[in-house]
């Protein structure tokens, strides 16, 4: 297999778990070489520090009490020794740690992404836009965090048995504290993870929603100020914001108090082990060096203890973001990918073979897109024919039969689909960048061309920099027009088999709906297109116009004879006007 180009890339089937924790340790599994690196770097850096009390017992006892200055010398070097190795373990520790946070942090995005990707639509029909922002901008961050702290904790766990081990050398109930004691003390921190881990989840379900509904207003603002309604939408906000404010509240003592173990537990160590060392140095059963290197490693404990707490607070966000994660993950695309083919048309990879050249039929309302025409559908409920040009794309969940020749439209890849059979919506959204990067194609000729056909070279020109200007968020500083135009360049862009378009040009002055619609036909001419639209202009193009009442094409044939022979037809074109 080919090396991925970054190292955080999977494999595109890759699958991972949806569950929480084995989330984690998928992602752990995936970067266990640098996690090891970590650990390599981690365990000396921590061994070097806490090896120094003991060098400076040894150099008080052999050197200072004992008079002997080789003594003195050689435990001194050996305390700059081991500064040494803490200096250049410390580089690589923090190096890996680094690696490890990012590494894991891009991995879950980029499946997470692909995730989104696959489930299209069904994303935000099951998870409010809000929520799923907030994942993308925080808790990617969040599930490296723990991998973080990975090479510290394995360091911190080394260095305390290590430590442990020279005090029960030194005294057999020093060393029982430190070994009986530590666990229990952390043990105790089970006490504060639920509550924290339960309050945190509750402050992100709440955060999410306050996202979710300030997109929602931003996005909806002019409508808003149309209908009176800032006012309501202010109020819902703030109350969201109360309840924000007061699950942040609940939290921050769980919190607090875990943050405070971090100072407590340590604490608690050096005043029992310093104690207890200070009795036993008096009755003589321990030297002086002993005793100063007790006193250093009580003050080093501080490290490893913290550590332990530092990893547990992390986990606990970790697991609450990889809660988050997995609802996106667990989400079902509205097309499950393809289980079965239709009849013997096949490739080599059990791929139906589409004969682009055969009509493309919707058996539920009876419309028949013969190919290379351009084929008009109009409705006196537009709902109506939006759902067919969402059924002819494959936009709807569910198998709604729709058939291009032989081959049953739900039997093909989604992403074959996609290629084939381009809807562009009645409200398109424009993404922010630049304008030639929002616009796609190959080359700069291609989408001189596409934006003649749409008539947006006035939209184009109104930026600054042209192809190169910047578009803000939904082209939010272009008019509703100049977005529409663009929009459907876009689409013709693209040059499908089949383009369907929904109401291209309804909020197009009409001189420049004539040049569209003349454009349009001359440019997709021998090509299939659907245009949904009631427009007697583009109407008065198409090479077929299919009327649709009540969910059914009930009359079929050229503008101008539905007008003469059809009342129905007429009134809805003509909005009732002679």
């Amino acid at each position: 297999m080919s090396p991925h180009p970054w190292p955080y890339a999977t494999a595109p089937d890759a699958a991972p778990p949806l569950d929480a924790d084995r989330l984690i340790l998928w992602l752990a599994r995936h970067q266990w070489r640098t996690l090891l690196g970590g650990v390599l770097f981690g365990v000396p850096w921590m061994l070097s520090i806490a090896l120094v009390p003991a060098a400076i017992g040894k150099a008080v006892d052999d050197g200072l009490v004992a008079r002997d200055p080789r003594a003195l010398v050689t435990w001194a070097a050996a305390i700059m020794g081991l500064g040494l190795v803490s200096a250049v373990t410390t580089n690589g520790r923090h190096w890996f740690a680094v690696r490890n946070w990012l590494v894991s942090s891009f991995r879950t995005a980029v499946v997470t992404e692909r995730a989104v990707r696959r489930a299209g639509p069904a994303v935000t029909r099951q998870m409010p836009a809000g929520e799923v922002v907030t994942s993308f901008a925080s808790d990617f961050w969040r599930m490296g965090e723990v991998f973080d702290v990975t090479a510290r904790l394995a360091g911190a766990i080394v260095s305390f048995i290590v430590v442990s081990a020279i005090l029960l050398r030194g005294s057999v109930l020093l060393g029982v504290i430190m070994l009986v004691g530590g666990p229990l003390l952390l043990a105790s921190l089970a006490l504060v993870v639920r509550p924290l881990h339960r309050r945190q989840q509750a402050q992100r379900e709440e955060a999410g929603q306050l996202t979710a509904l300030g997109a929602d207003t931003v996005a909806g603002l002019r409508v808003l100020r149309g209908i009176g309604g800032e006012d309501t939408f202010l109020a819902r906000y703030a109350a969201q914001s109360e309840r924000v404010r007061l699950a942040g509240v609940r939290l921050s003592p769980v919190q607090a108090t875990l943050d405070a173990a971090q100072v407590l537990l340590p604490g608690i160590f050096v005043v029992v082990v310093t104690g207890i060392g200070a009795h036993l140095a008096v009755g003589g059963e321990i030297t002086p060096g002993q005793l100063v290197a007790f006193y250093g490693y009580t003050a080093f404990l501080t490290m490893p203890l913290r550590t332990a707490t530092e990893f547990v607070d992390k986990l606990t966000r970790t697991r609450v973001a990889a809660r988050r994660i997995v609802k996106i993950l667990a989400i079902e695309p509205d097309h499950a990918p393809a289980g079965r083919t239709s009849g013997d048309l096949l490739v080599d990879g059990g791929t139906p073979v589409v004969d682009v050249s055969a009509d493309l039929v919707d058996p539920a309302s009876g419309v028949v897109v013969v190919p290379g025409q351009f084929t008009a559908l109009v409705s006196a409920d537009p709902e109506d024919t939006a759902q067919i040009a969402q059924r002819l794309g494959r936009l709807l969940p569910g198998r709604h039969g729709v058939r291009w020749g032989e081959v049953d439209l739900d039997d093909l890849p989604i992403d074959r689909v996609r290629s084939l059979v381009v809807v562009s919506g009645a409200d398109p959204h424009l993404f922010s960048g630049p304008v030639r990067d929002a616009l796609g194609g190959a080359d700069d000729a291609a989408r001189e061309v596409a934006v003649h056909v749409a008539s947006a070279s006035d939209a184009i020109d109104s930026l600054d920099g042209g192809l190169d200007g910047e578009l803000e968020e939904r082209g939010r500083a272009l008019s509703g027009g100049q977005r529409q135009r663009l929009a459907l360049a876009r689409a013709v862009l693209r040059d499908p088999e089949v383009l369907v378009l929904v109401e291209p040009t309804s909020a197009v002055d009409a001189h420049t709906e004539a040049r569209i619609a003349q454009r349009l036909a001359a440019r997709r001419a021998g090509r299939t297109t659907v245009v949904v639209t009631a427009s007697p202009l583009l109407l008065d193009t198409a090479d077929t116009v299919l009327f649709v009442q009540d969910g059914a094409a009930t009359a079929t044939g050229r503008h101008r004879d539905l007008l003469r022979t059809h009342p129905a037809y007429r009134d809805v074109v003509l909005r009732g006007e002679d």
